[in-house]
């Protein structure tokens, strides 16, 4: 089954906008300078904000919202949200109508990037400059994340980094040792073929060529881009082919889902670690609160496999805020964001769903109520602070690169190429991208 290729649509999408937009530049400009004297007053401003997520992401999310506005009378606040699947689709379609919300959420790398290259995101220093999104005691690491350019187009929501996480009683039932921060590449195989064996269950979710194939590079010493973004940041081939055919071989022999399967999971409810049909599954920390919500039992994590793991380890934003240029109500939504970031209140509701709060106050404040999985999570993030290396840069064109190793990773496993074959035409197909 071949997934919709979402990254050419978009790219026609912000072409589009950028010559519809051109022209209104200055206008909009001065409308906006009028509507945020505006907001001074005390008319009723309706702000537009959009987001991804599970149902308690939503639920959470909505409850911030009502909070905010019990306490900004004069703000109110239309939510937008669906799934992960469709969600950029769905804001490349509201750019090419100049109709984009006021406050986006927004993913670091590829697709910030994106938006930002085209100049469809605002420049919030000045907001931050003014006080008006305090970001003091901020780490300058999380914050650069969020940076391009000198301008600040997107506010870190929390801290983040990708985890291994398992079900124990799954590996235990199967006589599979349990995973720790020391563990090898060969440990997770064996762990995930003995649950498969004993089980007659995956043993773990199918890896991604994305986030994990960057991860299985860092962890080698390699970056999967180069430091001016116009090429790839691997020499040889053969990390490729390698990740390729340990992904293949997990799949071939029933360890892990083809993509027909994984194209099936619409949401965290419906992920396989969540109703004990894999024992593993590599994703983003701040996802095991809404895994562990919908599995019904603890879930545990650590350290991705490697033996340099730590260099392949690193902290980033959980996702980000953003403000579109096209937004009337900037300042607005500005005191959102930091409503978002510095009250307490809103890591009670949401936990560490959008990441560990930014800021150590927050954090020691929260530190004695915490649930047992949200204890994890902050420990976790306090071990990877310290087992982990900067991260990597990614390129405005990096969205399309991924796409492209996400759709030969498919071929590769269906048998339709090998993975020397695929490791080449990736490498051809990045290089044509990244020097349009």
């Amino acid at each position: 089954m071949k997934k919709k290729n979402l990254i050419p649509i978009l790219m026609i999408i912000f072409t589009l906008v950028l010559s519809a937009c051109s022209g209104n530049k200055v206008s909009n400009e001065a409308g906006n300078e009028k509507e945020d004297q505006k907001e001074e007053g005390s008319e009723k401003i309706t702000l537009r904000m959009s987001w991804w997520g599970s149902q308690s992401r939503h639920d959470q999310t909505q409850a911030i919202i009502d909070l905010y506005e019990q306490e900004n009378p004069n703000v109110n606040i239309e939510p937008e949200f669906t799934g992960f699947d469709g969600y950029f689709e769905k804001m490349a379609a509201q750019a090419a109508g100049n109709n984009l919300p006021d406050i986006m959420q927004q993913n670091f790398g590829e697709f910030l990037n994106q938006y930002a290259d085209k100049g469809l995101l605002a420049d919030l220093s000045k907001f931050v400059e003014n006080g008006t999104i305090d970001v003091k005691g901020v780490s300058e690491t999380i914050m650069e994340s969020g940076t391009q350019d000198g301008k600040i187009i997107g506010i870190p929501t929390g801290a983040n980094a990708l985890a291994a996480i398992y079900d124990k009683e799954m590996l235990e039932k199967a006589g599979a040792e349990l995973p720790n921060e020391n563990w090898t590449w060969e440990d997770f195989l064996t762990a995930t073929n003995k649950v498969h064996s004993e089980l007659d269950t995956y043993g773990t979710r199918l890896l991604e060529p994305g986030n994990h194939f960057e991860y299985f590079l860092r962890e080698k010493g390699f970056k999967l881009f180069n430091e001016d973004g116009t090429g790839l940041g691997y020499d040889d081939d053969q990390l490729l082919v390698d990740f390729m055919e340990m992904n293949k071989t997990l799949v071939d022999s029933g360890a892990a889902p083809g993509y027909d399967v994984i194209q099936q999971i619409k949401g965290v409810e419906d992920e396989l670690i969540v109703h004990g049909k894999a024992a593993f599954d590599f994703r983003w920390s701040n996802q095991v609160g809404a895994l562990t919500s919908a599995a019904g039992k603890q879930l545990d994590l650590t350290l991705l496999p490697g033996e340099e793991n730590e260099q392949g380890m690193f902290l980033k934003p959980a996702m980000l805020w953003s403000v579109p240029e096209s937004s009337k109500h900037k300042e607005e939504a500005a005191k959102f964001i930091n409503f978002f970031v510095n009250n307490i209140k809103v890591y009670e509701i949401g936990g560490s769903d959008r990441g560990v709060p930014l800021k150590q106050e927050i954090r020691d404040a929260m530190a004695s109520n915490l649930s047992e999985t949200e204890k994890k999570i902050f420990d976790y993030i306090s071990l990877v602070t310290e087992k982990s290396s900067p991260i990597d840069n990614f390129p405005p064109a990096s969205a399309e690169v991924l796409q492209a190793l996400a759709d030969i990773d498919e071929l590769v496993i269906y048998g339709e190429m090998t993975p020397e074959e695929g490791a080449k035409e990736f490498r051809k197909q990045a290089k044509e991208i990244l020097i349009r």
